[in-house]
C-alpha cells in the first residue's frame, strides 16, 4: 500500500509541549479523530508504552500525523514530566513550530516556562493553546483575562489571542475566529467539526476590541498595513492572513488559541490554523551544518562521559575538535542531494531499531543506500515509512521537510546525519544534559547478569540521557539518568521487554577528582629477564585547567627522546589510571599532561613499556599535585506555596544550598537554587512534607565544585583508595 507523498509545502511539523498534564496526548488523538485518521485502537494514538501507560505520563517523544485539506500535519508529542524534558528539546529539532500546551486550571507551570525557553534558544515559532478550556476558569470573564494577562507577563507582549472561547449552558462549545470574525459551534463530546455561527451577542463588544488590538500588534512595523488600517479601519481578510503567517514565522506575534482535547471543541480550527499559519519546512531560515574535512574526531574528551564505560577509557579519548570545521547553511529543498538528520531512536522488541529521521532536503525513497557521516559507514534505507504513534506505515518517497522512519539501519544512532556519499556534513544534534542521579542495580541471577548489558545498550540508544558502567573499584553495574522516576522506569523496561530482573540499590554522587597545582613527575619502566626485556621512560608535567575541560595531551617531545610510535601509549597509560582516580577512586578532569622528555632502548621498548611508564609518571605527579574532589552542583527549582517559602529556603541553606532567586506568582513561589546533590538525594520526602504534598522541584547539573576539605576527608576515609594493579 502506498500512502501519498507530501511536497515540502504542503508539510507542518510541529511539537507539543507543556507541562505534565495538560492534555498534549490527549489532544493529539482529539486532533486525529477530527482529521478522521484511522488508527488501530481508540485510545492514545501516541502512548503506547506500557510504563507510560501505567503512569499517566508520556516519557519520551512520540509521532503521529494528520491529514487535513492537502496537507501533512506531523505532530511531535512531548514529555511534559520535569524529569524528561531533554525529550521535548529534542523534539524541537525536527519541528518548525512548537504549540506551547496550557492547561486552562493551572496557566503558567514550571515546565511551560522551560519549553518556552527552549524554543526560543532555537528561534522556533510559538502557538498557545490553552486547553481543557471547558474548565470553569474559561467560563468567566475576568478569569480569562486574568490567564492572558499571565501569559503576557511571563512571555511578553507578543502574545495575543486569536480566538475567543464561546462558554455558555453547555460549557465550552465553540470559537470566535478574530480573523475572520466568525464564530464556529461544536456539539461536546462529538467529531470536533464545528458550524458556522453568528458571533454571540455578549461577545460582539470584545471580540471587537480584540480583532483590533490583534490588526494593532500585526501591523505594527509594517507601513504599508498600518497604512491600510488607518484608510479603511481594518485590513482585508487576505492580507492579514499573509501579514499573521509572517509575523509568527518572524516570532512578532504568539497567537493564543483554545481547545479542549476532552469533548474534542475546536481541534478542527486548530488544525486549520497549523495548515494556514504555521511555517511549512522551506519557509524556515537554513540549519546550520558542519563541513568535514580531515578524520571523524572521536568521543567528547570526558572521562566516563558518552555513555562509555569507566572501565574502558580507550572509547573516549580527548579529542580536539578538527581544524577545517566549517559552517554551512542547507535549504530544506528536493533539488538538494539527499541528506537526513536522525532525531530519535526507538527499539521495538519485535521490528527492532526504528530510526526517526526528518528529511533535510532531497527527495528519500525505499532502497536507497546513503552514508552515515558521523561513523563513516553506509546504511541501505529499506522499508521507509511514517509513524501513527507505534504504527509503520509505508510510503514509497518522502520529500525535503518531512518526517520519516526507517527500521533496521545497522550503526546508525540519534543525532547521526546521512546522506549521499561525498556529500559530508553533519547537523549537531541537541546535547542530552548530564544525569542528575546514579543507581547501584545488582543483577537477581547469573542469567539476568548475562542480559544486562545488551538490554540496556538497547534502551541507551532510545533514550540519551542513560549512563552505564562499571565501577572500577567498587565492580558495580551504575546506572545513572535524570532521577528516581527515570531509573525505575528503566528497571520495570528491563523485566517487562528484556524478562531482566535487576535490584536497585541507593543512588551514588559521581564525585571527580582534579588537581590544584601543577607538578612534574618521571616514570620509568625497567624489567630485566631472559630474552627481551621492557624499557620505557618518560617525564610529564600536570596542570589543572578550568572546570569542564576534561582532559588534554600534549606531546612537546623533541630530537626524538621518544619515538612518536610509543607516545599514545603514555596518553593511554595516563587516562587509564586517571579514570581510577587517586583520592578516592573518582574520574580525574580537568587537567592537561604535557610529555616533554623520556629515553628509549631500541630493542626493549615496547608500547606495553612506555603506558607503565606513562602511569608511573602520573602517580609520581599526583603526590605534588594537591589533589582535590570536585561534587555535582544542582540547578534547583522549586515550585511551592507561597506560605512555605520560608521553611523551603531555611532547609536549602541547611543543605549547603545557595539561594539565587525567588519569584512568586499568585499563591505560588518559584525558588531557584545552586545545591550539592549529595545533599538532594532524600529531598522529595522532605519537600512533600514541608509543602504538605503541594511542591514539586526539579533539578539538573549544572556543574561541578570543590569538595569542602572536612567533608572530603569524610569521603575519602570511607572510599576504597584505588587499587594498585599488577605491573605486568
Amino acid at each position: 500500500m502506498g500512502m501519498k507523498s507530501y511536497a515540502s509545502s504542503d508539510i507542518r511539523n510541529i511539537a507539543l509541549v507543556g507541562h505534565s498534564h495538560c492534555g498534549k496526548t490527549a489532544l493529539i488523538s482529539a486532533m486525529l479523530k477530527t482529521a478522521r485518521t484511522p488508527t488501530d485502537n481508540g485510545g492514545a494514538v501516541t502512548a503506547y508504552e506500557e510504563e507510560e501507560i501505567a503512569r499517566g505520563i508520556t516519557m519520551s517523544n512520540a509521532v503521529a500525523f494528520a491529514e487535513w485539506h492537502g496537507t501533512r500535519i506531523n505532530l511531535i508529542d512531548t514529555p511534559g514530566f520535569h524529569l524528561f524534558v531533554y525529550e521535548a528539546r529534542a523534539a524541537m529539532v525536527p519541528a518548525e513550530a512548537a504549540a506551547v500546551v496550557i492547561n486552562a486550571q493551572n496557566g503558567v507551570e514550571s515546565v511551560t516556562s522551560t519549553v518556552w525557553k527552549f524554543a526560543e534558544e532555537m528561534n522556533l515559532p510559538r502557538v498557545l493553546v490553552i486547553n481543557q478550556a471547558d474548565h470553569a476558569r474559561t467560563a468567566s470573564e475576568a478569569e480569562r483575562d486574568l490567564l492572558v494577562e499571565g501569559l503576557r507577563e511571563r512571555f511578553g507582549r507578543q502574545v495575543i489571542p486569536v480566538q475567543l472561547p464561546i462558554v455558555g449552558q453547555q460549557g465550552f462549545h465553540g470559537v470566535v475566529d478574530l480573523v475572520t470574525m466568525e464564530a464556529f459551534l461544536y456539539t461536546p463530546r462529538s467529531d470536533g467539526i464545528g458550524v458556522r455561527g453568528p458571533i454571540p451577542a455578549e461577545l460582539e463588544a470584545p471580540a471587537k476590541a480584540a480583532h483590533e488590538a490583534l490588526v494593532e500588534l500585526v501591523a505594527e512595523g509594517k507601513d504599508e498595513l498600518m497604512e491600510e488600517f488607518f484608510a479603511v479601519g481594518t485590513i482585508p481578510r487576505e492580507h492579514l492572513v499573509r501579514a499573521i503567517h509572517e509575523a509568527i514565522r518572524e516570532d512578532r506575534i504568539f497567537p493564543i488559541l483554545y481547545t479542549s482535547a476532552l469533548s474534542n471543541v475546536a481541534t478542527d480550527h486548530l488544525l486549520d490554523f497549523i495548515e494556514v499559519y504555521v511555517p511549512s519546512p522551506h519557509e524556515r531560515p537554513p540549519i546550520a551544518a558542519h563541513t568535514l574535512r580531515g578524520t571523524l574526531s572521536r568521543g567528547n574528551g570526558k572521562v566516563g562521559g558518552n555513555g562509555a564505560s569507566a572501565g574502558a577509557p580507550e572509547a573516549v579519548a580527548g579529542a580536539q575538535t578538527e581544524s577545517g570545521d566549517d559552517t554551512i547553511l542547507c535549504s530544506v529543498d528536493d533539488a538538494q542531494p539527499a541528506t537526513l538528520f536522525v532525531y530519535k531512536t526507538l527499539v521495538d522488541p519485535f521490528a527492532g531499531r526504528i530510526s526517526f529521521f526528518k528529511v533535510i532536503s532531497g527527495c528519500i525513497r525505499n532502497e536507497i543506500s546513503l552514508e552515515n557521516y558521523n561513523r563513516g559507514e553506509a546504511e541501505r534505507l529499506t522499508h521507509i515509512g511514517v509513524m501513527q504513534g507505534r504504527k509503520l506505515v509505508e510510503v514509497a518517497e518522502l520529500h525535503a521537510g518531512d518526517l520519516g522512519v526507517v527500521a533496521k539501519l545497522r550503526v546508525t544512532q540519534a543525532g547521526d546525519t546521512l546522506g549521499v556519499k561525498g556529500h559530508d556534513l553533519r547537523i549537531d544534534a541537541v546535547p542530552a544534559p548530564e544525569p542528575a542521579m546514579t543507581y547501584a542495580i545488582e543483577p537477581k541471577s547469573r542469567a539476568d547478569e548475562d542480559k544486562l548489558a545488551p538490554a540496556l545498550h538497547k534502551l541507551m540508544e532510545e533514550d540519551l540521557l542513560l549512563r552505564f558502567y562499571r565501577d572500577p573499584q567498587t565492580n558495580d553495574f551504575l546506572l545513572a539518568g535524570a532521577g528516581q522516576m527515570h531509573i525505575e522506569a528503566v528497571v520495570s523496561k528491563l523485566r517487562r521487554r528484556y524478562h531482566t530482573e535487576v535490584t536497585l540499590k541507593s543512588p551514588k554522587v559521581p564525585y571527580r577528582e582534579t588537581i590544584r597545582a601543577a607538578a612534574t613527575g618521571h616514570g620509568r619502566h625497567k624489567k630485566q629477564s631472559g630474552g627481551h626485556g621492557q624499557f620505557g621512560d618518560c617525564k610529564i608535567r600536570m596542570e589543572p585547567l578550568p572546570r569542564g575541560a576534561g582532559f588534554e595531551f600534549i606531546n612537546d617531545i623533541f630530537g626524538g627522546a621518544i619515538p612518536r610510535q610509543f607516545v599514545p601509549a603514555i596518553e593511554k597509560g595516563i587516562q587509564e589510571t586517571a579514570v581510577r582516580g587517586h583520592l578516592a577512586g573518582h574520574p580525574m578532569v580537568d587537567f592537561r599532561a604535557t610529555v616533554f622528555d623520556g629515553s628509549f632502548h631500541e630493542v626493549d621498548s615496547s608500547e606495553m613499556a612506555f603506558k607503565i611508564a606513562g602511569r608511573l609518571a602520573f602517580r609520581a605527579c599526583m603526590e605534588q599535585a594537591r589533589p582535590a574532589l570536585l561534587e555535582p552542583i544542582m540547578r534547583v527549582e522549586i515550585d511551592i506555596p507561597d506560605a512555605a517559602a520560608g521553611a523551603v529556603v531555611g532547609d536549602l541553606n541547611s543543605r549547603r544550598g545557595r539561594v539565587q532567586g525567588m519569584e512568586t506568582q499568585g499563591q505560588r513561589a518559584v525558588v531557584s537554587a545552586q545545591v550539592p546533590l549529595a545533599e538532594m538525594l532524600s529531598y522529595g520526602t522532605t519537600l512533600t512534607s514541608m509543602t504538605r504534598g503541594e511542591g514539586s522541584f526539579r533539578m539538573e547539573m549544572d556543574h561541578y565544585d570543590f569538595v569542602p576539605s572536612a567533608i572530603a576527608d569524610k569521603i575519602i576515609a570511607t572510599s576504597k583508595r584505588p587499587v594498585e594493579e599488577l605491573e605486568e
